[in-house]
C-alpha cells in the first residue's frame, strides 16, 4: 500500500477522529494500555504521517523515509493506529494490543513493529534516539527530517534535558520536536507533581527555535511544520498545547485515564462521541 496523502484541515480532522475510535478499541480489547496521552498527540501524529513526512509502508527501512520518534513511548496506540491505517501491517492487529504473543508492544518497539523507527519504553530516552538519528543523517549529508513527540511528565527526566542541550550544539536544523503539553501525568498535575514550566522559555535559552501552538488546530499544526522547514542552524520545538483524553468528554483534562482502559459502557459512550 502506498502513503496516504491528506492536504485539507477537515479531511486530516476527519482521519484524526476515526483514528480515535481505533486507539479505544486497542486499550479497550486489551483492558491495558493508555489512552488519555495517545488521544492528546493523535492530531499531531495524523499531519505528521498525512501531510507532511515521507514514509513507505510496504518497505519501512526505505533510506528516502523521514524518521518519526514517540518519545512517550506508552502513548504508541495512536502510532499504532495510524501505521495501521497507513498499511504498515495489518488493521486486525489492533485487537492483539498488549495481548501475547502480540507485535504490538504496550510501548514502542522496533524489533516488533513495522514503521516503529527506535524502541522508547522508558520515559525520556526517545529525543536523545532522535538527536542521534539527526546527526547521522546529518554526518551521511542526507536531507530527509526527523520529528518527535515528547511529554511533559517525560520532561521531568534529566536526560531529555542533556539532549536538549546537544542538539542547538550540532546545530540540528533537521530536527523538528513536539512537546505535547496536556499538562498532566499518571500522578496528577504536571505543575504539582514536578513543575517543568515555563516550557517555551526553558527551550530557547536551551538554544532552540520555539513556536506555540494549539496541537488540535491542524492550521496551526502545518503551519507550525511549515515554519520549522525554514528554520536554519538550529532545531525546532513547537510546544503544542493539548488536552489529555481529546475527543472524548469524561476522559478529558482526567488523570485518571492516563492508564485505565475503558469498561465496556464507557467504551460505547466513547464511541458514540466519536462516531462520524
Amino acid at each position: 500500500m502506498s502513503q496516504q496523502k491528506l492536504e485539507s484541515v477537515v479531511d486530516l480532522a476527519a482521519k484524526a477522529k476515526a483514528l480515535r475510535r481505533d486507539v479505544l478499541l486497542q486499550v479497550y480489547r486489551a483492558q491495558s494500555g493508555h489512552p488519555g496521552g495517545s488521544l492528546s498527540w493523535i492530531d499531531i501524529g495524523v499531519a505528521l504521517y498525512y501531510h507532511e513526512m515521507t514514509v513507505f509502508p510496504g518497505d519501512p527501512a526505505n533510506p528516502a523515509r523521514d524518521r518519526f520518534v514517540l518519545s512517550k513511548g506508552h502513548a504508541c496506540p495512536a502510532q499504532y493506529a495510524i501505521l495501521a491505517d497507513q498499511g504498515f501491517f495489518p488493521k486486525a492487529w489492533l485487537e492483539t494490543f498488549r495481548q501475547y504473543p502480540t507485535k504490538l508492544q504496550g510501548h514502542a518497539e522496533n524489533h516488533y513493529t513495522p514503521g516503529v523507527e527506535v524502541t522508547t519504553g522508558s520515559l525520556g530516552q526517545g529525543l536523545p534516539q532522535a538527536v542521534g538519528i539527526a546527526i547521522g543523517l546529518k554526518v551521511q549529508k542526507s536531507d530527509r527530517r526527523v520529528y518527535c513527540v515528547v511529554g511533559d511528565g517525560e520532561s521531568q527526566e534529566g536526560v531529555i534535558w542533556e539532549a536538549a542541550m546537544s542538539a542547538p550544539h550540532h546545530k540540528l536544523d533537521n530536527l523538528c520536536v513536539f512537546h505535547d503539553l496536556n499538562g498532566l501525568q499518571i500522578d496528577g498535575d504536571v505543575k504539582k507533581v514536578m513543575n517543568i514550566n515555563p516550557v517555551p522559555d526553558k527551550w530557547r535559552a536551551f538554544g532552540w527555535a520555539v513556536k506555540e501552538i494549539d496541537g488540535h488546530d491542524f492550521t496551526q499544526i502545518l503551519e507550525a511544520l511549515a515554519w520549522a522547514r525554514t528554520v536554519k542552524g538550529q532545531p525546532a520545538m513547537i510546544c503544542a498545547r493539548t488536552v489529555k483524553g481529546k475527543g472524548v468528554s469524561f476522559m478529558e483534562n482526567q488523570a485518571g485515564w492516563h492508564g485505565v482502559a475503558p469498561k465496556q459502557d464507557d467504551y460505547e459512550k466513547a464511541l458514540a462521541e466519536l462516531a462520524d
